[in-house]
């Protein structure tokens, strides 16, 4: 069941224990009298729950990992397909021990080949000898989610080049719109359909028109909480590369009318957002740990190391984007070994940075809060009460401020997470960091131009008793739910 607005009551912090879609608590619009007016689009209750999962697993598995293909030609048998040792609960582990709050598979790449027994194809699992015929991956991952407390979502590629109805126009779609209601039927919530653009040509060299309007109609009817990916949305936008990086200056607006799956040449705005869009649709970066997407032995030698992991992650999530990293599933049908211990580092460091959040302990004060007589309901203090339904805000009328941060005993940070409260939009257009050091000099450590859902950024700072957030520029009265300081 989707939570209402009015039973949800705070964002799930990083790193915290595991939650499901629907368990997880976003803000409310405050209703305190006098609170800021919504500035520009603001996310649903969807796109606020999609936002919270921060980052999730790609699983890239069919019969592309048993010919070393990355698009397969849609005539591989499905004998092919044999995982002997399956084994999706430990799929789930791996991400857990990443940190990673959900799981995306390929229940359908390019070649057609479906993960589970659709009932509309020969070209599944249903016609090879993995489980006798009688095994279907997409149940089975689904439970494990279920148990290790992992959202779970699908990918189904609109392009298949073994079924012979592609081409063919209505009839196609038709097709492509019951296996998509089948899957979204079946295997209980489902937090994200990814779809793609991806437009070749079918067995009879003809291309297909799709009908994304449909397609849409069919999730929004089935799993009306999920939120649906692809180079225009409608909920959330491609990045607009494969590599990682999320854009330092990111709008979560767009004008959504003016992007589709599947387009191209409009990279930079995909990446950087609108800056005056008039739709809230934020960006999700998809990137392989290995140089392919699909698992080949070859690249053993080749998976992303834990400090690569955490690189991309502060160029994706921290820079406000949410991260669908890859993990292909090897022949065997477990994560590799490589893969895991990779993946074992990165949570290790990632739980060890964000342990000990130093602003709780802090003094905070503002040089500006919103209606002094009622102070409290904006007050500086707001922005570490762990709650991201609070926030601190000034009057309508002013567009910049300073928080700052007192320590009783000197600090080392080394990293600053700042939210704004976007269930109010997205405001800030410039903003810096100041650190006071030992000799009592406010010395700027970092700057940046949006903040939006999240921004976390690296510091370097020794013997440090003080720190200021700057924002320089609002486009409205600036409203911050949330400063960490690591």
């Amino acid at each position: 069941m989707i939570p209402t607005l009015a039973l949800i009551t705070s964002m799930i912090h990083p790193m915290n224990n595991q939650s499901t879609p629907s368990s997880i608590a976003i803000p409310v619009v405050a209703t305190i009298a006098g609170a800021p007016a919504p500035f520009g689009p603001v996310p649903s209750a969807r796109q606020m729950r999609w936002h919270a999962m921060e980052s999730c697993m790609f699983i890239h598995f069919g019969v592309n990992t048993f010919t070393g293909a990355e698009w397969g030609g849609g005539k591989e048998k499905p004998a092919l397909f044999n995982p002997t040792e399956l084994d999706c609960r430990q799929w789930a582990r791996a991400a857990k021990d990443a940190g990673l709050r959900g799981m995306i598979i390929t229940a359908k790449h390019h070649d057609g080949f479906c993960l589970w027994a659709s009932a509309v194809t020969d070209h599944s699992v249903k016609f090879g000898p993995w489980r006798d015929g009688k095994g279907d991956v997409l149940r089975e991952l689904s439970t494990a989610c279920h148990a290790e407390g992992l959202a779970f979502g699908v990918y189904l590629s609109p392009w298949d080049r073994n079924n012979p109805k592609y081409g063919t126009g209505e009839a196609y779609n038709e097709y492509f719109a019951s296996q998509l209601k089948d899957v979204l039927s079946n295997y209980g919530e489902i937090s994200e359909v990814w779809f793609d653009g991806a437009c070749g040509e079918g067995p009879d060299g003809r291309r297909q028109v799709y009908d994304f309007p449909k397609f849409i109609d069919v999730v929004r009817t089935c799993q009306p909480g999920a939120c649906i990916f692809s180079d225009g949305g409608p909920d959330v936008r491609w990045v607009g590369n494969e590599s990682g990086i999320g854009s330092e200056t990111n709008w979560n607006r767009m004008n959504a009318k003016d992007f589709y799956p599947g387009i191209t040449g409009r990279n930079e705005d995909l990446a950087h957002g609108q800056r005056d869009g008039t739709d809230w649709l934020p960006a999700e970066v998809d990137v392989s740990i290995r140089p392919g997407w699909f698992w080949r032995a070859a690249e053993d030698d080749r998976v992303k190391s834990a400090q690569t992991l955490e690189k991309i992650w502060f160029e994706s999530v921290g820079r406000g984007c949410n991260l669908l990293l890859n993990i292909p599933v090897d022949s065997r049908g477990l994560v590799a070994p490589q893969e895991l211990a990779s993946l074992k580092q990165w949570g290790d460091q990632q739980r060890a940075m964000f342990a000990n959040d130093l602003a709780s302990k802090a003094q905070v004060a503002a040089t500006s809060v919103r209606f002094a007589s009622n102070s409290a309901a904006f007050a500086a203090t707001n922005v570490t009460d762990g709650n991201s339904a609070t926030y601190w805000a000034t009057d309508d009328s002013v567009t910049s401020g300073t928080l700052e941060f007192r320590f009783s005993n000197p600090i080392a940070p080394r990293v600053i997470r700042i939210e704004e409260a976007v269930q109010l939009g997205q405001r800030v257009d410039a903003f810096h960091v100041e650190l006071r050091g030992a000799d009592g000099v406010w010395r700027k450590a970092v700057e940046g131009t949006t903040i939006g859902v999240r921004r976390i950024l690296r510091l370097d700072g020794e013997g440090v008793s003080g720190m200021r957030v700057v924002i320089d520029q609002s486009r409205a009265c600036p409203c911050i739910s949330r400063v960490s300081i690591y």
